[in-house]
């Protein structure tokens, strides 16, 4: 025995010898990998045979702990060695026993993690209360957004949706109060005391002391109300009643019970004493104890009540069974119930009472609960349901709430209220308000606690980085985002939830700015590109740097800026192909083999600006000779031509290097689409060996110091192009017309349905066009292509000027739009499209997204009406620098100088968050209408001109006449003319006509006022009407235009003073001078305009 007692203590002392010796190997290890990354990330590294990677450090901690050990724990523990060498490891990281977790369990249960923020709660003190009153009920009006208030000594108050009193009125009555809720029928408020019921107008004028009507005598003490709302019900409301006897009243009130058709002439209403034998009414006995509480539950077309009893404790049925004596539906409970409340998602009855037990139960299972709640030391008073979240919020008579997840039956949240003295400690009524997100309490003051989620996204700034965003890439493998800031650090997000994955920090050496990124088709493995010409591949998943392109010696600073980059499709696996652009307009094509550690550039295009500028609209290409790659996309050419000295002089103020590129590598097409700083739009086609000159702008090779030397910039450049399996895609994979798109001009846009932003259009295309003409629309083919073949692509480019135009590739003009936001001509930044090309996005300089449908305008023959504005909104104070739409989850995120990374739903433009927020994302579901602190303006959607405002007359603003103008002028040279004027010399010596002016656009509406024509409008009514008198010098003026003075006549004759003698005087004179005439113009209406009095 002693010696298998040796034995097993040798052994065990052998295995902490062994475990001890593996853990100095583990850090030394893990020091020698730490130096390695921080000489790595200070360009000291140089590469050898023993440098440590990851399945070199993978075998080390195999032969150290042996096999056990799990590859995903070793990956875990190397990508956090790898972004900070600095940090504590631990080793018992390595077994997948993260010291980190207890900071993330931090984290959330940090204050601003949870469901309520209680730091930010707001305290209303009711005015004019009594001493040591308290609020004993308080009842949320949604329709509304109304909240009122009865506190228990009278005094009934009704706020705004700014929670600021908007009348009150006090009920003069020796009985306390005991609660209230609203008429919706008759716009009332029904309160009950002891002994009455209260129904006041508070809408009434005057007095709000004598505006309520006293219903009473009562057989039993009231203690609980509710009103029933049923739709169908006109001038009508029922108001259930629960008293002190365990009986459930109902009692009917009319409009005709409180002449409340009299309240529509303005007369003071009295206060009111009315009979309540005089109103219909049933009541029937349910409890053997007091009704705590009564509900009426529209979902479940039932009322409910509880009470202390122990075996009636909770009743569920219809009204019906008020009148008859039918058994009813009964929960049981120990020691019965204080409050329930009904969850409408959930499908759940949830009671509490002096159990401290929170009952889930089935409103058709009577017998059983189906879950449990425990956790309250003290008795629950009050229960509330937030129905968008899922949460049930009890509260107990210590002043303890809990928030729980009704769907997983977990707590999220315990917080109490610990302000006020020994005589606050009850709150005796609590709501949930679902319009602003807030938990309203009412005990001796009103207490609003707000969720979190509400105070973060409101008041907090976004912030995804330190400093502005560079570049913003999407990666629709992994759904992660990756983004980079001016400080030169990679960071990557899970897009479901906008927690952050990892991050790199100064990726290409300390101090140097990353400018430009690119991820591959496959989401393996993503590029960046610095200031200072250097290019990195990594591995996405990991984080580990793959392939570098380093500084060539000669290089100076900032020659090789790299302004973008891109993946290409290579012909053989196992290489990597990226198209570079550099900011001084180079383009090169960059290769990267699995067996070299290093990129190499292996062409660069050649210059043809200086070729187009000579007047060659098309350059031909040749491969060149130097060429040794074959199994290329693009492969390497030379120009044709020699270049010829122009006459015009290459001018150096003039930007003619390129300033944005895109590319198209489908179904036989090779082309490269390139913008430049002066507007000139060229096309390299790969296939033909050609350079064509698409667009040029007039005057774009000239300097005008008066002008802006950007006007003609191109911002950036997009190919539009529908592939073969996206065209055959039917009409329901279209963008939805702006008609079935929700509203989007405030909060009560967020109600609806989860619509698709890829709805049919069919709707929107059938108001196009003429009325009662025939479209030639298929409507199983949107826009009327019969074919399934896929149609050439267009160019669609982003300019400094604000404009959106689209071409095709033959240089034709498509399209040319100035988006509409707040304020017009703001610089595009930015442009995207889905994978099928449904619909187009935008940013620009001052933070707007611009959502524009192409879907049917892609189809031939582009017709203009067919591009149809959908959406605008305000994402950013700043310019945004990039934005990309992600079909899976209908959201856009856009990126900003401002540093932060947000989210947005594209059906409406409502905000759904930022990176690097605590709370997590929940695109999901439809969220609350809210804006960041930096954004005011509110979302614009743009709606279709339906076809029966075609038919009204559209008016253009006339000439008015000037006042100053006309007092300037003087009339005398032009009353005496003795010979006719020409026609050129009247419409320059008329006074009247050189007083008319253009009218002042003004940039707010203008003031309504009494006018001289209402049927004309606010602004052609407002126009001064000329009348022309009878004067005796008119007989010697001379009359020009036959068919004028015919009108001019025909007018006057309606006069009623004078207007038949005028018409006979003038009948002879007339045919005198007939022949004389000018025609069509009129001199009589001219000379004599009087002024209104």
């Amino acid at each position: 025995m002693n010696t298998n007692e040796e034995k097993r203590e040798f052994s065990v002392a052998l295995q902490m010898n062994n475990f001890r010796t593996a853990l100095l190997g583990f850090e030394r290890l893990v020091e020698r990998t730490a130096a390695q990354k921080r000489d790595e990330r200070l360009g000291l590294f140089t590469q050898k045979e023993d440098a440590v990677d990851y399945d070199k450090f993978y075998e080390a901690v195999q032969e150290l702990f042996g096999p056990e050990v799990k590859n995903q724990d070793v990956k875990c523990f190397y990508r956090k060695l790898c972004n900070n060498p600095d940090a504590p490891m631990d080793w018992c990281e390595i077994f997948g026993y993260f010291c980190s977790e207890e900071d993330v369990l931090a984290s959330q249960m940090d204050d601003e993690n949870l469901i309520f923020l209680v730091s930010r709660k707001q305290r209303v003190v009711i005015s004019g209360s009594r001493r040591r009153d308290v609020v004993k009920c308080i009842v949320k009006i949604p329709q509304l957004d109304l909240l009122i208030a009865a506190s228990q000594k009278g005094l009934l108050t009704v706020f705004n949706s700014q929670m600021r009193v908007q009348t009150s009125t006090t009920v003069t009555d020796t009985s306390w109060i005991t609660g209230c809720d609203y008429l919706s029928q008759l716009k009332r408020i029904v309160a009950t005391t002891e002994r009455t019921i209260i129904v006041w107008d508070y809408k009434a004028q005057g007095s709000s002391q004598e505006n309520y009507f006293t219903i009473k005598p009562m057989d039993h003490c009231l203690l609980c109300v509710c009103v029933v709302s049923l739709p169908d019900q006109l001038c009508r409301d029922d108001i259930l009643l629960g008293d002190d006897g365990g009986f459930v009243n109902k009692f009917t009130v009319n409009s005709e019970d409180f002449g409340l058709k009299q309240a529509k002439t303005k007369k003071k209403l009295q206060n009111q004493v009315l009979d309540s034998k005089n109103f219909k009414s049933v009541k029937r006995k349910l409890h053997n104890d007091w009704v705590m509480k009564i509900k009426y539950l529209p979902a479940l077309n039932c009322f409910g009540s509880c009470s202390l009893d122990s075996v009636h404790s909770l009743v569920l049925d219809s009204l019906k069974r008020l009148e008859d004596n039918l058994p009813v539906r009964e929960f049981s409970m120990p020691r019965g119930a204080n409050t329930f409340c009904y969850c409408v998602k959930a499908n759940v009855i949830v009671t509490g009472g002096d159990d401290k037990v929170l009952r889930l139960w089935h409103p058709n299972i009577s017998t059983k609960p189906v879950g449990k709640l425990v956790g309250h030391m003290f008795s629950i008073t009050e229960i509330v349901t937030n129905e968008k979240d899922q949460h049930v919020i009890s509260l107990s008579s210590a002043k303890v709430f809990r928030v729980w997840d009704i769907q997983t039956l977990s707590l999220l949240q315990v917080f109490h209220d610990s302000q006020g003295g020994p005589g606050d400690m009850q709150i005796y009524s609590m709501v949930y308000d679902s319009n602003h997100g807030m938990l309203v309490t009412g005990s001796s003051v009103i207490d609003m606690y707000p969720l979190t989620r509400m105070i973060q996204d409101t008041k907090q700034i976004p912030h995804s980085h330190e400093r502005e965003i560079n570049v913003m890439l999407y990666n629709k493998t992994f759904h992660q985002v990756l983004t980079i800031c001016s400080e030169s650090m990679i960071k990557v997000w899970e897009l479901e939830t906008g927690l952050q994955i990892y991050q790199i920090l100064d990726p290409h050496g300390f101090n140097v700015e990353l400018t430009a990124a690119s991820i591959d088709e496959g989401g393996c493995v993503f590029a960046t590109g610095a200031y200072n010409g250097t290019v990195k591949i990594w591995d996405f998943g990991s984080g580990q740097e793959m392939k570098v392109l380093p500084e060539g010696k000669d290089w100076k600073e900032e020659e090789h800026w790299l302004q973008d980059l891109i993946f290409l499709k290579p012909q053989e696996k196992h290489q990597y192909l990226i198209l570079a652009l550099e900011r001084n307009g180079k383009i090169k094509m960059i290769q990267g083999k699995e067996e070299d550690i290093f990129l190499t550039v292996i062409w660069e295009l050649p210059e043809v600006v200086p070729f187009l500028r000579d007047g060659n609209r098309v350059v031909r290409l040749r491969t060149s000779t130097k060429s040794k790659n074959t199994n290329i996309p693009f492969p390497d050419v030379e120009v044709t031509l020699e270049r010829k000295l122009s006459r015009h002089a290459n001018n150096p103020a003039v930007s003619i290097d390129v300033n944005c590129i895109d590319l198209l590598q489908l179904e036989g097409y090779n082309l490269i689409a390139a913008g430049t700083l002066n507007g000139v739009i060229i096309l390299w086609n790969f296939v033909t060996s050609t350079v064509t000159e698409v667009y040029r702008p007039e005057d774009c090779f000239t300097v005008d110091p008066d002008l802006d030397p950007k006007r003609f910039r191109i911002n950036d450049i997009l190919f539009l192009f529908r592939a073969h399996e996206c065209a055959r895609r039917s009409s329901q994979d279209s963008v939805c017309s702006s008609s079935q798109c929700d509203s989007s001009r405030g909060p009560q846009s967020s109600k609806g349905s989860k619509q698709s932003i890829h709805d049919t259009e069919v709707k929107g295309e059938n108001t196009d066009g003429m009325e009662g003409e025939q479209q030639p629309v298929d409507k199983k083919q949107p826009g009327g292509s019969s074919s399934a073949e896929a149609q050439p692509p267009i160019l669609v480019t982003a300019h400094e000027d604000g404009h959106l135009r689209l071409w095709t590739l033959e240089g034709r003009l498509l399209k040319d739009m100035l988006p509409f936001t707040k304020h017009s001509a703001i610089s595009l930044t930015s442009l995207y499209t889905d994978s099928c090309t449904r619909i187009l996005l935008a940013g620009n300089v001052e933070g707007h997204v611009i959502l524009c449908s192409i879907s049917s305008f892609l189809d031939p023959p582009h017709d203009e009406k067919k591009f149809k504005q959908l959406l605008s909104w305000r994402a950013h104070a700043l310019e945004i620098v990039q934005l990309v739409y992600v079909e899976e989850k209908q959201v856009v995120l856009t990126a900003s100088t401002d540093g932060s990374v947000r989210v947005w739903q594209a059906l409406n433009g409502h905000y759904c968050g930022y990176f690097g927020q605590r709370r997590i994302f929940d695109l999901s579901q439809t969220i609350d209408f809210i804006l960041p602190c930096d954004v005011s303006e509110y979302p614009i959607e743009i709606k279709e001109e339906s076809k029966f405002t075609e038919k009204k007359q559209k008016y253009e603003y006339p000439l008015i006449f000037d006042q100053q103008r006309w007092r300037k002028m003087s009339s005398m040279s032009l009353l005496f003319k003795r010979t006719p004027p020409k026609a050129f010399e009247v419409e320059q010596d008329f006074k009247f006509f050189e007083s008319l002016s253009s009218p002042k656009i003004r940039r707010y509406a203008l003031e309504g006022f009494i006018t001289e024509n209402r049927e004309a409008g606010i602004v052609f009514g407002s126009l001064p009407i000329y009348r022309v008198p009878s004067p005796t010098s008119l007989r010697f003026l001379p009359l020009i235009g036959s068919e004028a003075q015919r009108d001019s006549l025909d007018i006057l004759s309606g006069k009623k003073k004078g207007g038949h003698v005028q018409h006979e005087r003038l009948q002879g004179r007339r045919r005198s001078l007939k022949r004389h005439l000018v025609p069509q113009i009129n001199l009589a209406s001219s000379f004599f305009p009087s002024i209104p009095k």
